[in-house]
């Protein structure tokens, strides 16, 4: 869905765009490109299968300068060279440093996080380590480990009710409201399907405020957008993967309805975060702010949703950077990168 909202916003005039969709089993596929055919049609989500197009592959050379199509008859053939991948893929393999080795070892720049910091903040783990040790507030939280489970100790502190989550996953999938303690066990289970490693996390009461940060064109310190404020008003007890995607259960007010002094913090530790995980290109950091306006890092997602409703392309465009002008900046931010430590 993010993938055709952008190949609609490309000028062609100044992208020539190579579409390539991945399998559920995770095949490389030549797409048409059609921005109509990635788009939710009647609660289906869109998919690509083998039969979308020819299959092609990324040779992990930095000589080979692109895609090879794999033809049954003709055998491997070069496509035309790459000058850069938009990496529009969430969660595993897309946002947790995996392809990101893979275009680094290939040589071709991409837009977003490295390697190291798509991998941090797919961990929510590491990301609040990172983010504590540059004094950035995270709420009360405890990692289960395989085989771990939580100690009364902990439950005390953590308090009910809690969120129970798989500590490197998106899209809020295998997220859990526990209201009793006899409903962690199921839980768990339920975020270790996903993630054998599972983190508990005190509920904060409060405001779900977002900031869209984006690396510098020009170098120097990265830049803050506009806040949002996400509100799920109905049907659901929290933003999760259907309230964002399928179902017309949240309002958001962009800008933020908060004090100035509150937004310009916000954008601070937004800011910082995005620093103190090295990442580049952007990010949509993700904060609770309470009714005292304390305020606490939830998470990073380097490469945020890109759908017509998507926050990160929605505070841009009330900032000021319109959805199509914030495509291309990431395109030349990616070029000028290069690949490689910098």
């Amino acid at each position: 869905m993010s993938a055709g909202s952008i190949m609609a916003a490309l000028d062609p005039g100044e992208f020539e765009v190579i579409p390539v969709g991945i399998t559920r089993a995770g095949q490389w596929v030549l797409t048409a490109g059609d921005p109509a055919q990635l788009a939710i049609a009647d609660r289906r989500l869109p998919e690509i299968t083998p039969e979308t197009g020819r299959a092609v592959v990324l040779p992990a050379d930095p000589t080979a300068n692109g895609l090879m199509v794999l033809d049954a008859t003709a055998g491997p053939q070069a496509l035309a060279g790459v000058d850069v991948v938009f990496p529009v893929l969430h969660g595993a393999y897309g946002e947790d440093g995996t392809i990101q080795g893979m275009l680094e070892m290939a040589g071709i720049p991409y837009v977003g996080a490295n390697v190291f910091a798509s991998a941090a903040a797919m961990d929510k783990e590491f990301t609040k380590k990172l983010a504590a040790a540059e004094g950035i507030p995270v709420g009360p939280y405890v990692v289960l480990r395989a085989g771990d489970s939580l100690s009364e100790a902990d439950k005390e502190r953590l308090g009910l009710p809690v969120f129970v989550k798989p500590s490197r996953a998106g899209s809020s999938y295998g997220i859990s409201k526990v209201n009793s303690w006899s409903e962690l066990e199921a839980a768990v289970t339920e975020a270790r399907q996903i993630d054998p490693k599972v983190l508990v996390e005190a509920a904060i009461v409060g405001r779900e405020i977002e900031c869209g940060v984006l690396e510098a064109e020009t170098g120097g310190a990265p830049e803050a957008s506009l806040l949002a404020e996400v509100r799920v008003v109905s049907g659901h007890e929290f933003y999760d993967f259907e309230a964002k995607y399928l179902d017309d259960s949240c309002e958001y007010d962009i800008p933020a309805g908060l004090p100035p002094e509150v937004t310009r913090q916000v954008q601070d530790y937004a800011c910082r975060t995005f620093t103190a995980l090295d990442c580049a290109g952007l990010g949509r950091v993700d904060f609770f702010v309470t009714p005292e306006f304390d305020i606490y890092l939830n998470e990073i997602n380097t490469m945020p949703g890109f759908t017509p409703t998507s926050m990160f392309p929605r505070m841009w465009a009330e900032t000021g950077l319109e959805y199509p002008k914030l495509v291309s900046r990431l395109i030349r931010t990616a070029l000028n990168r290069g690949t490689g430590l910098h």
